[in-house]
């Protein structure tokens, strides 16, 4: 078997880049040449020169930074919400198993509960401002960040544990000198990949009832069928997203270079 594809096997950084953009490339590739190939009527999907004069016009003349501008606060100001949220309450559900019995049960619930089924009723509740639109992503995140950190923080070795009392650690400074240290870098992971998963929240919260962000653009793109306009919102997105995960991968990678190598 060839050296790189052994299991867990290590690929130089250069390799691991050069990789992934051919994948862009390939997709790139493939969109391009079904749709100027004619196999796909430009109705129902743009072709990548399309798109891109779809995305230079919003910016033009539909002032599109603004509305992207607005998705980035909605989605921080929902995750930073949820996250002052979940982070604690799953620390003392992984430390403490009566607040573990007592809590985990509406958790687990909760993480199956859909968040866009809330909408009608933040609608309702709050109108059709920003509290609605955080409310929806706090709802999307908070279940799932609160039972990934008390599984994380539940999973800290017990034997590291078991020192720290026997050199006279007590109460509440063993989960401070012991187990926050010990989870962090996996807490820290933890808040990347729902980070990854409020952007999806966020979208839904503004195709319903929202006059700004890149949801709405989509929404008001799908009305006059300009399928340009849309894929160039949802491409867009993922740009966004991709660039935070790398900053957050690399920030977290710094801060805890002991446990990522």
């Amino acid at each position: 078997m060839p050296r790189f594809l052994r299991p867990l096997n290590p690929i130089p950084p250069r390799s691991r880049a050069a990789l992934g953009l051919a994948c862009f490339v390939l997709v790139l590739a493939s969109w391009a040449g079904v749709t100027m190939g004619g196999l796909v009527r430009p109705l129902y999907l743009a072709d990548p020169l399309r798109t891109l004069q779809a995305g230079y016009t919003l910016f033009v003349q539909y002032d599109f930074l603004f509305d992207i501008g607005m998705t980035i606060w909605r989605v921080v100001g929902g995750f930073v919400v949820a996250a002052l949220v979940a982070i604690p309450l799953g620390i003392l559900m992984g430390a403490f198993k009566p607040v573990e019995a007592f809590f985990e049960p509406f958790v687990s619930f909760g993480r199956y509960l859909p968040a866009s089924a809330f909408i009608p009723l933040l609608i309702l509740w709050a109108g059709i401002g920003e509290a609605e639109k955080l409310s929806v992503i706090f709802i999307g995140a908070v279940f799932q960040l609160t039972l990934m950190a008390a599984v994380i923080v539940g999973g800290v070795r017990v034997d590291l544990i078991e020192a720290s009392y026997t050199l006279g650690t007590k109460g509440f400074r063993v989960i401070r000198r012991v187990m926050l240290p010990a989870a962090a870098p996996q807490l820290a992971e933890a808040l990347r990949l729902v980070l990854g998963w409020a952007w999806t929240y966020v979208i839904v919260a503004e195709l319903v009832g929202a006059e700004t962000g890149i949801g709405h653009m989509i929404m008001d793109s799908q009305r006059i069928l300009d399928t340009g306009q849309m894929i160039f919102g949802i491409f867009v997105i993922g740009v966004i997203g991709l660039v935070s995960d790398l900053a957050f991968k690399q920030v977290n990678h710094r801060l805890f270079f002991w446990h990522f190598g």
